[in-house]
């Protein structure tokens, strides 16, 4: 067995500009934090850098009771939020139907999950994981604290989940998905620095899916990953159910900010007859990455050493 170090630190410059920290997320009404570009997804003029690359933002601290953990299923997993007094914070507003978003996902991408922790009174986020997979895990906390002028957050902290670890190279880009015998087709692209409007459309035994129950707000939630430094795209549903206009399926549209030309994964997560199912997709945000382009990146991180220190706060 070997022991999993909780590596890959500054990537991020080698992979985009993270640029100065601004909010990320989504308001308490669901709509974008700040305008996503024009409305036909037309070249921002103040681009919003992404979430999850710090782990430190506007005073709000993420603060993992444990930064490491063995593989395996149902592992325990709390964290805090320390507001700018350094307590726990104790009050969130209700964003997609919870108080936070919990996402893990792995750094080369295997591996996701979509978690809701419960909170207890002192502030501390409760829940149980599988992790199955040993590797080096991203833990992304998506949050608005409810105080006066606060503004959405994603923070992000490292997570060394031990155990005989193999890293997964991303999958090839494709417009399909399939899970549990369900088939999702992602129509639109990525542009750099655009925000451009993708729709996934779900069907089974090859029959369009029109009765898609409504999960977090939406009728789908998708997460979206930069391959590199995993930062955490600003993604925000198109309509929302019981709008007199958004039909439920088969199609699901978002708006998707990239902040830069690169590889990405997106992560649909959709509930039908009563299950929440994920999808996964690989897409790029400009020409694709030359052969090699990721080992070069992997390389300059070696021979940058650990500049930036836990949890990536620039």
């Amino acid at each position: 067995m070997a022991v999993v170090f909780a590596g890959a630190f500054g990537v991020g410059h080698a992979v985009g500009p993270v640029g100065a920290p601004a909010p990320a997320g989504h308001t308490a009404d669901g709509a974008p934090a700040h305008e996503p570009g024009s409305a036909k997804g037309g070249k921002k003029t103040d681009a919003e850098p992404p979430g999850g690359l710090q782990v430190s933002e506007n005073g709000y601290t993420l603060a993992l009771d444990e930064n490491r953990l063995d593989a395996g299923r149902d592992r325990a997993l709390s964290l805090r939020v320390l507001g700018p007094d350094g307590e726990p914070v104790t009050r969130f507003e209700t964003v997609h139907d919870k108080k936070l978003h919990l996402v893990l996902a792995t750094r080369d991408l295997s591996t996701y999950r979509h978690l809701h922790p419960s909170l207890d009174e002192d502030g501390t986020w409760s829940t149980s994981a599988d992790l199955v997979k040993a590797g080096d895990y991203r833990v992304f906390a998506d949050f608005t604290p409810d105080a006066p002028g606060a503004e959405p957050l994603t923070l992000g902290a490292d997570l060394a989940v031990t155990g005989d670890y193999e890293p997964e190279a991303v999958p090839a880009a494709s417009r399909t998905a399939t899970v549990d015998g369900y088939e999702v087709t992602l129509t639109g692209g990525l542009e750099p620095g655009a925000s451009g409007k993708v729709r996934l459309s779900v069907s089974k035994d090859g029959e369009p899916v029109t009765d898609l129950e409504p999960y977090l707000g939406a009728y789908g939630h998708l997460v979206a990953l930069r391959a590199g430094d995993l930062a955490y795209l600003h993604v925000h549903p198109d309509g929302a159910p019981g709008d007199g206009t958004t039909p439920p399926g088969p199609a699901v549209a978002f708006h998707v900010e990239a902040p830069s030309a690169g590889t990405y994964r997106l992560y649909l997560d959709f509930k039908h007859d009563g299950k929440v199912r994920t999808a996964a997709f690989t897409a790029h945000a400009g020409a694709k990455p030359a052969a090699g382009a990721a080992a070069e990146a992997e390389k300059g991180t070696e021979e940058g050493g650990n500049d930036h220190g836990d949890g990536h706060a620039h």
